[in-house]
């Protein structure tokens, strides 16, 4: 059987964006402010619930990357948290485009870098979890062989 390689799920860049994400939306909830691109392109309740989706973004991806049970929970909790900060970072960026100025031109690279790193990682962790799947495959098919008399 081959050697099973699932990439280090504690990847620093990724830490650090999951952890910075739940600290900028309840910011925002609690003091009440929004940047002027997402004010201007976004109605209010989709602010809302991007700031929701910030903080849960966060919370998941975090739980995920330190979840003490099976590997392939772990895994599908952070493929889902990064696939939708990815989805939360790329309507950000829109909104900054929208405004399109020399200000929101640095924004924007540096977001849409955040939204192309995210589902780089998704795809990572979707290759993991397919890895994982095809070994749990075969360690059952190679039981069941071994136990056929």
């Amino acid at each position: 059987m081959r050697y099973l390689r699932i990439r280090s799920r504690q990847q620093p860049y990724e830490v650090a964006v999951l952890v910075t994400a739940p600290i900028c939306g309840v910011l925002m909830m609690i003091l009440d402010v929004r940047p002027t691109s997402v004010q201007t392109s976004m109605p209010v309740p989709l602010q809302i619930a991007w700031e929701i989706a910030l903080t849960t973004v966060g919370v998941t991806g975090l739980l995920g990357i330190m979840w003490p049970g099976r590997l392939s929970t772990g895994l599908g909790m952070e493929l889902a948290s990064v696939l939708v900060l990815g989805t939360i970072t790329g309507m950000y960026a829109v909104a900054l485009i929208a405004l399109w100025s020399q200000q929101s031109m640095v924004a924007s690279s540096f977001v849409v870098a955040v939204t192309i790193g995210s589902l780089w990682r998704a795809a990572q962790l979707a290759v993991d979890l397919r890895r994982l799947v095809l070994a749990c495959e075969c360690l059952t098919a190679e039981q069941l062989q071994g136990s056929v008399p």
